[in-house]
């Protein structure tokens, strides 16, 4: 799989340190991505739990409604 660099958005090969084109680092450390692998996780937990609560909030409107008819 090529790597496209971030700075001049050149293709290079898998495996690559530094870009062929304009000699940037292109190289991702693997603490960063944990850390990103980490947030995502977290990201995802949160969307989940948004969801829940809307729909909850959604329910009690619904229930609040059928009390006010």
């Amino acid at each position: 799989m090529a790597l496209t660099c971030l700075f001049c958005a050149a293709d290079n090969p898998a495996g690559v340190l530094v870009c062929g084109n304009c000699s940037r680092d292109i190289a991702v450390p693997g603490s960063l991505i944990e850390e990103r692998d980490e947030l995502v996780r977290r990201r995802n937990a949160m969307k989940e739990q948004l969801a829940d609560a809307r729909q909850e909030l959604e329910s009690l409107r619904r229930r609040r409604q059928r009390q006010a008819s």
